[in-house]
């Protein structure tokens, strides 16, 4: 059996690999003469290929060699890659994808389908028979006619070097369970680089060159001993079927995957492969969660010995309290790097997400991506995936025109989408901007009101923005049917959801016929926030600072009253008021000078009033009180400098009763 920390350093190479693949195909596909890729994406599989067959997953090797063996022609010049080969190629991932899971769950491997295979055909060549690498390895001569060995021997030599494979996958039963001596390994080496045993005559593959002067094999002869031991056709010869090549089917779908399943401490420092061994060190991201919340506990340590320090006034204590502030600011931001990823852990998967729908469109897409190397924390990384995935669907969907419209209106034949990271102080801007054909605020006014969601008297007052953000009302869609390109059932209201529960929000703008921009803005990390403390009905309170915009003083008289709500007329616009005291249901007393908070809520500002603005603090997130679980307007609970509890305010939800 293969040792765990093997079969998961291949699962996780595996998967960072995949993740390039898509990209680097749909590129390769796009500048055919790029070597540089091109070699690349050959690497890639004969990587792929390599780890599968040392643990002898041979359906995983045949559809990687089938990949292998024509990228193999086109880089010595031989051939020329076809548009089928790219849909084969982007098929197979997700084979591959399917593979790697069955590996990781030591479950039986799917084998690709023979249409798949024969896709990557290099020529459209009739001949007698189908040709397709077997399940079975070729036969080889034996060891004492010609110097090489069977497939038998050599899978019995893995087997007793490595000892047994992992459960679950197709191997090689060994025949020897003795283990070889050192001379007889020495033999073995010397078949495989032309020296020769005594008293046996070493020969040339057949379909490879004979021994250099130099006793070191080549290239043609090395792969020719691959494909031997892992039943591939021999390099240089050519797949074909017995008609024409024909294009891979559209729909070739693998099985449906499964999410990895939980690691262990040991598994989860295996799967942690580095990149330089000597220079890193593998550590359970479980681990890491324990030190951010220990560090977190001392941050709220420090922030109460800050404010003791300003009613001792000891010397001695201000300087201990400074030193500790900043070991402590300097400690948290170590740790706090350590959890973090760069964005391009999710953005690597959308060029084939984009080629992929765009082709089921039958539309024409250029996907850029810009800022993949922002860092986010890891767990905001992959919360971020799923609204991501949803967004540029719906960008292609319903945002790209088809071709020949987009051609009939002066634009390219082939539309753009844009998918940007950019940090932006302690939260990072995502944005999916696109050049098709815009959103109509006026359909939206009309579908909203026609299926019931706003009354006519409410639609007519809405503004162009307002009229935008009805596609995040639940139940809210602009198609009649059930899409299964882009939202499949699930509306932009799942998407919001997900962004508030990260800390973040979104917003969307949209000119009719240049196109719409989807800005998403979340925290680096969701550990610790930073906070503008406030003080209302005697209790505190904790906004977001990235939601708050100034704080001013305003008299009371210059509010104003327009069907019962209170606002403020200031620099040539109108600012809304909302009393904190009158919010929570307390009594307010009457003053002369308002406190007076402005607070951005998606594309429009409000005036929170308090009795007391305290000043800016980190504080460590907790989980509401059982108490207030699911009341709206609380996004969590945190200890204040003071050893006091504040509530943790969610912006969004903060309206008039």
């Amino acid at each position: 059996m293969q040792a765990p920390e093997i079969v998961a350093d291949f699962v996780l190479e595996a998967r960072e690999l995949l993740d390039d693949l898509g990209g680097q195909l749909v590129g390769l596909e796009q500048t055919p003469g790029d070597r540089e890729r091109l070699n690349a994406v050959f690497r890639a599989f004969h990587t792929l290929k390599g780890g599968g067959g040392f643990l002898g997953a041979t359906p995983l090797v045949q559809l990687c060699h089938a990949a292998e063996e024509t990228l193999g022609m086109v880089r010595a010049g031989q051939a020329a890659l076809l548009p089928r080969h790219f849909d084969a190629a982007q098929q197979s991932l997700d084979w591959l994808q399917a593979m790697v899971d069955a590996i990781e769950y030591q479950d039986t491997i799917p084998s690709a389908p023979d249409a798949l295979i024969a896709g990557f055909a290099p020529f459209d060549i009739p001949a007698a028979a189908p040709v397709r690498a077997s399940a079975q390895p070729q036969a080889a001569p034996a060891a004492g006619g010609d110097g090489m060995i069977t497939d038998d021997e050599f899978e019995s030599l893995l087997d007793q070097l490595h000892g047994e494979r992992a459960p679950g996958l197709q191997t090689s039963p060994a025949p020897d369970p003795g283990m070889i001596g050192d001379d007889e390994f020495e033999a073995l080496l010397d078949q495989l680089h032309g020296a020769g045993v005594p008293g046996a005559s070493v020969a040339a593959a057949p379909t490879a060159a004979a021994p250099p002067a130099d006793d070191m094999i080549g290239d043609d002869e090395f792969e020719a001993l691959l494909d031997q031991l892992h039943g591939g056709a021999a390099p240089g010869t050519v797949a074909t079927s017995a008609a024409a090549a024909p294009a891979v089917p559209a729909a070739i779908a693998p099985p449906p995957r499964r999410p990895p399943p939980p690691q262990s401490a040991a598994s989860a420092d295996a799967a942690a492969a580095p990149t330089e061994r000597e220079q890193t060190v593998r550590v359970d991201t479980k681990r890491l969660d324990v030190i951010v919340d220990l560090v977190g506990e001392l941050v709220l340590a420090r922030n109460r010995l800050k404010t003791l320090r300003t009613r001792l006034r000891d010397e001695d204590l201000d300087r201990a309290v400074t030193t500790l502030d900043n070991a402590t600011a300097r400690l948290q931001s170590a740790v706090m790097r350590t959890r973090m990823q760069p964005v391009g852990k999710v953005f690597s998967r959308f060029p084939k997400l984009a080629r992929d729908v765009a082709r089921a469109l039958d539309k024409e897409v250029d996907l850029d991506l810009v800022g993949a190397e922002t860092e986010l924390d890891r767990n905001l990384v992959e919360a971020l995936a799923d609204p991501l995935i949803h967004l540029v669907r719906n960008a292609i969907d319903h945002g790209i025109e088809m071709p020949a419209l987009r051609e009939a209106t002066g634009k390219p034949r082939a539309g753009r989408v844009r998918l940007s990271a950019q940090q932006q102080g302690d939260y990072v801007g995502i944005e999916i901007q696109d050049d098709g054909a815009g959103i109509d605020p006026e359909r939206l006014r009309s579908k909203a009101r026609d299926k019931g969601l706003i009354d006519a008297e409410s639609a007519a007052r809405l503004s162009t923005e307002e009229c935008l953000h009805l596609i995040f009302m639940a139940g809210f869609s602009t198609r009649d049917e059930v899409s299964d390109i882009s939202g499949r059932g699930v509306g932009m209201d799942v998407v919001q959801s997900r962004i508030r529960e990260l800390g973040g929000q979104i917003q969307v703008t949209s000119e009719l016929g240049r196109g719409s921009r989807f800005s998403l803005r979340v925290p680096l990390t969701l550990a610790i926030l930073p906070t503008l403390l406030v003080h209302a009905a005697g209790d505190a309170y904790a906004l977001p600072l990235a939601r708050v915009q100034e704080v001013l003083h305003a008299p009371s008289r210059t509010v104003n009253w327009f069907d019962g709500r209170a606002a403020l007329d200031r620099r040539s616009h109108t600012l809304s008021l909302l009393d904190l005291r009158h919010w929570l249901g307390t009594s307010a007393q009457e003053t002369t000078l308002l406190t007076i908070v402005v607070l951005q809520r998606g594309d429009s500002r409000f005036g929170l009033v308090v009795d007391e603005v305290r000043g800016r603090e980190e504080v460590v997130i907790k989980p509401l009180p059982r108490a207030l679980r699911g009341l709206p307007g609380y996004a969590g609970a945190t200890l204040i400098g003071d050893g006091r509890l504040a509530l943790i305010l969610d912006v969004d939800a903060l309206r008039l009763r």
